[in-house]
């Protein structure tokens, strides 16, 4: 049996139908409904929606306090469902929040930044940075393109990054099968590689509804992979480990779509320069990034060679018992510095 969605609507003008969406998939018939809103586009569309029996809550933040407060909020208030709408930050925090009260949550997301909008997994600030949180699955995502579309264009570019980088931890997950005999769910892998294939090629770009549509069906099938799953792992491999090393050492630089990118072509670097892999995957990827505008280098989002060095070299420290090519290499800090060197002579402007 595989978990998913029970209804998934990606389109123009899908928000308008959120009321229809929660009664006729019997998420909530009679009950009150909390709506969790950021500090964006949110409380527009909050007040748009057609739901005169709807409470809005104001959601500032990304933190596992801010979640903790939400949650108990749902919980005193006997709510029948919430719906989160905002970007990754308003959707995770409602995906815990949800979790925690133990009711349905309806993620609406407004903009396609990274793939977090229908996975079982929510990235929290804490204290020591940031973690990562296993949730209950949204009961139904909805993703309304005209709202996508008045987004920052950068954000919804950078999910592009994210997706694609599902090729480079689909490959990690795979060596760790050959080498520490991890086992590997087949399920999960076709669902994360396709999503990213479905992107990987297309020569259209974010001004077109046709490709913002493949781009948020793909991001929730990278979620429903890592369901599939149980864990992140179809989607996240060295390449979000560098992320998160870069985000841990380093707050503020550049955002998640964009550094899983870089990420993910500089492991595919790494395979090809270190395990005589074929470039092929590395030359569609940079093509792929290229073509949507997003970062190639160290240098394209403010760090210096050395920076990047030492988040590359920290980045296994992330993930704990994850095994990627980085665990696999396991590189000197001297090499990791040659090699980031060497990725930016090949794969730079």
């Amino acid at each position: 049996m595989l978990p998913s969605p029970l209804t998934i609507d990606v389109r123009r003008g899908a928000i308008a139908s959120l009321g229809s969406v929660l009664s006729d998939r019997r998420i909530a018939t009679s009950g009150r409904i909390a709506v969790a809103v950021g500090p964006g586009q949110g409380g527009q569309i909050a007040a748009d929606l057609d739901m005169p029996d709807c409470e809005v809550v104001q959601v500032d933040g990304g933190s596992v306090d801010a979640a903790t407060e939400l949650g108990k909020k749902l919980r005193s208030g006997a709510y029948e469902a919430v719906a989160g709408i905002g970007g990754g930050k308003t959707i995770d925090v409602t995906k815990y929040a949800a979790s925690m009260a133990g009711v349905p949550m309806v993620a609406v997301a407004t903009n396609l930044a990274h793939d977090g909008i229908c996975s079982p997994t929510a990235s929290l600030e804490h204290e020591s940075g940031k973690g990562t949180y296993g949730v209950s699955m949204p009961i139904a995502v909805v993703i309304d393109v005209d709202y996508v579309r008045a987004a920052p264009q950068r954000l919804v570019r950078s999910g592009v990054g994210d997706v694609v980088s599902n090729l480079s931890a689909i490959a990690d997950w795979e060596l760790a099968g050959r080498e520490q005999g991890e086992p590997v769910d087949g399920m999960a892998v076709t669902f994360a590689r396709v999503a990213a294939e479905a992107v990987l090629y297309r020569t259209d770009s974010v001004e077109s509804d046709e490709f913002l549509t493949v781009l948020a069906e793909a991001l929730v099938l990278s979620g429903m992979a890592m369901s599939v799953a149980g864990s992140s792992r179809p989607a996240s491999g060295g390449c979000h480990e560098i992320l998160h090393a870069v985000t841990h050492l380093y707050p503020g630089v550049s955002n998640h779509g964009e550094l899983a990118g870089i990420g993910a072509l500089f492991a595919y670097f790494l395979r090809v320069r270190h395990l005589g892999e074929d470039d092929r995957r590395m030359r569609d990827i940079r093509a792929c990034l290229v073509r949507h505008g997003l970062p190639l280098t160290p240098g394209d989002v403010g760090l210096d060679e050395e920076m990047f060095a030492r988040a590359v070299a920290h980045a296994p420290a992330t993930r704990p018992g994850r095994y990627t090519v980085l665990e696999h290499l396991d590189l000197s800090e001297d090499e990791i510095r040659r090699s980031v060197g060497e990725y930016v002579q090949t794969v730079g402007r």
